[in-house]
């Protein structure tokens, strides 16, 4: 085992995946972090428990909670369709419907306080602001902000324990380039999950955001999408 250890907060997406495997090759032990939050793309938190088995993590909490309380996302909300085949999917300013309402707050938080607990002062998180999202919680201004604010809020960074780090290595790559540091790294994408509208066998419906996303970088990076679609 390293001396350096870290919680990963794992969706079972590309994204975090990859992120999971440069924490590794950066020498971090990790422990994984996921969330049933009420998402439609439940499918995803079985790529969770896949992709951390396959990395072989210090351990992997799977946490409840219902964001879908107050929906606001066509994640989280029945009543908002998943867009699909959007036009200008790279150049659109304004913020899609799939974003969550502070659903990246929420989760480093929970992330946070396990790290206290622990006595570790790492947490990856696989945010992008590169490819198109248009997530506010993906930016790394936010990252810093809730950097800061975790090292005023916490015992451990208050008495001088240590000092807390969130760590981003994908966040200024591009959907190709995370391919390629993943696959050099070793990630078998095949387990992971990123459609937001799967049909009821799990397989991904390849026109939404994240679908379209994916397949076009996988094609910019020249390599095969191994998930089966519909």
């Amino acid at each position: 085992m390293s001396a350096k250890q870290a919680i990963m907060l794992l969706s079972g997406g590309l994204d975090s995946a990859t992120t999971l495997a440069l924490a590794k090759k950066e020498g971090f032990d990790c422990f994984a972090l996921s969330f049933r939050y009420g998402q439609r793309h439940s499918r995803e938190i079985e790529s969770a428990k896949k992709v951390a088995a396959a990395a072989s993590v210090l351990g992997h909490r799977i946490v409840d909670i219902d964001l879908a309380q107050f929906g606001g996302s066509a994640l989280t909300d029945s009543a908002i369709d998943v867009p699909k085949d959007r036009a200008g999917l790279e150049n659109e300013s304004a913020i899609p419907l799939t974003y969550v309402p502070a659903r990246n707050t929420v989760f480093l938080s929970y992330a946070l306080a396990w790290a206290e607990v622990l006595g570790v002062f790492d947490i990856f998180i696989g945010v992008n602001s590169t490819d198109y999202s248009g997530y506010p919680d993906c930016r790394a201004e936010f990252i810093a902000a809730f950097e800061k604010m975790a090292n005023l809020a916490t015992a451990a960074a208050v008495e001088g324990k240590g000092k807390y780090k969130i760590r981003t290595p994908i966040i200024e790559m591009t959907k190709a380039e995370i391919i390629k540091a993943g696959t050099a790294a070793g990630v078998d994408y095949s387990l992971t999950h990123s459609c937001y509208d799967p049909d009821e066998k799990g397989r991904s419906c390849g026109r939404c955001d994240s679908c379209r996303l994916r397949l076009r970088g996988f094609a910019q990076a020249g390599l095969k999408d191994p998930i089966e679609y519909v």
